[in-house]
């Protein structure tokens, strides 16, 4: 009963600073992507490639979450984004707490769009809200399709997938029938996009789409 009490007092303080930071983000007229998903999908190379879309039409800010390494946010740093690194040290997830402290780093900057790129994990990041307009799960098609069906918190929670690496489709046993069934099944109004961060195949779709849901934040 202990430990159900201190889970319970844990996520009710980070909804708390969620909802701070929620208040702070729309105040600023600010769109806030939490970008989930598990190691290997290539969610790193997406957002390389959607900065590289979006230059010059909006102004991106970033906030990485890593265990221990700072190899990703330097990649982000190289394509003139300005990125706060966030090392967990072993914690499977961000909170809250961790993205105030980083989002007062940026805060100065004339940011319309700030992604979160969370730590790789497709299960505990799905339980901390962190002030975020849109969840969004990266999951490659080299990963398998019965992903949704494993980890469906993740997906139930989330407003969009991206199904990346689609231009190996070919050559893996995913199934795209079965996948799209299995979303239905736990979140019937989630949106997909299918792209290759690798050849950019499908990527104007999701820039696009980017591009829009900023604008209806403008102030």
């Amino acid at each position: 009963m202990a430990q159900i009490r201190m889970e319970t007092n844990l996520l009710g303080a980070n909804d708390m600073l969620a909802a701070k930071n929620r208040r702070i983000f729309k105040a600023r007229g600010l769109l806030v992507i939490n970008l989930m998903s598990s190691p290997g999908s290539g969610k790193t190379t997406l957002l390389e490639k959607t900065i590289e879309a979006l230059r010059g039409r909006i102004e991106l800010g970033v906030i990485e979450g890593d265990l221990y390494t700072d190899q990703d946010a330097m990649r982000i740093e190289n394509k003139g984004v300005e990125v706060v690194q966030i090392n967990t040290e072993g914690t499977c997830h961000l909170d809250a707490g961790m993205i105030e402290k980083a989002w007062s780093r940026l805060e100065h900057l004339p940011i319309q769009l700030l992604f979160i790129e969370n730590v790789g994990n497709l299960v505990c990041p799905a339980e901390f809200d962190l002030g975020e307009d849109i969840r969004v799960v990266v999951l490659s098609t080299t990963e398998g399709h019965d992903k949704v069906l494993k980890y469906p918190l993740v997906f139930q929670q989330a407003q969009v997938v991206v199904l990346n690496k689609i231009d190996l489709l070919p050559y893996t046993d995913f199934d795209l029938n079965a996948f799209n069934r299995d979303l239905q099944l736990v979140n019937p109004q989630i949106r997909v996009f299918q792209l290759s961060g690798r050849t950019g195949e499908g990527l104007a779709q999701w820039t696009e789409w980017l591009v829009e849901e900023v604008g209806k934040r403008v102030i």
